[in-house]
């Protein structure tokens, strides 16, 4: 199995350190990973995306053209990055930052209250958690505990009293997704 993913949104939203912590989740689990990072010239509030791969075979292509999976944190990256998630593919939409959906019929769209649910939390910069817990809830392609391990090896030591919140996060997105099955 083959999971492309394309995490978009603002700089600043976590969307590097996600896609980061994905491909060492998957590297932990014995997969074969690929992650090219894009970004504007902004610290905070330009575009940011980043590409993953996800495979149980190589990969053929680092690049990804054609997503099985968007996760789209703002309005621009919803519609930039809808239109090429592949037929019966999944939209992952952040609906406390986004108005709407795609009008597309052939694939899967999930709406989560991503920063609302990271405000009940405590903080809405772990909104990216709440989405990656979702994923995880949604469509297994790595488990918590890879990306539990994988925080501790990505964040630096000064920033693990960070981890118990990280894992709230996470936890919370994969409850509401399981909810909704």
């Amino acid at each position: 199995m083959e999971h492309r993913i394309i995490l978009a949104g603002f700089g600043g939203q976590g969307v590097m350190l996600t896609g980061q912590l994905m491909t060492y989740a998957g590297m932990m689990e014995g997969k074969e990973v690929a992650w090219i990072p894009s970004y504007g010239p902004e610290m905070r509030g330009g575009t940011a995306n980043c590409s993953i791969t996800i495979a149980d075979k190589p990969i053929a292509s680092p690049i990804v053209y054609e997503p099985t999976v968007a996760i789209v944190l703002n309005q621009p990256s919803l519609e930039k990055f809808a239109p090429k998630v592949v037929p019966g593919g999944l939209l992952m939409i952040n609906s406390s930052l986004v108005n709407g959906q795609s009008d597309r019929t052939d694939i899967r769209q999930i709406g989560l209250k991503a920063n609302d649910l990271a405000n009940e939390i405590g903080d809405s910069k772990v909104a990216n958690m709440v989405i990656l817990g979702s994923l995880i809830g949604l469509t297994g392609i790595i488990s918590m505990e890879s990306i539990l391990e994988s925080l501790r090896k990505v964040l630096p030591p000064h920033r693990h009293k960070l981890i118990p919140m990280n894992q709230q996060a996470l936890e919370k997105g994969m409850e509401q997704v399981l909810s909704l099955s």
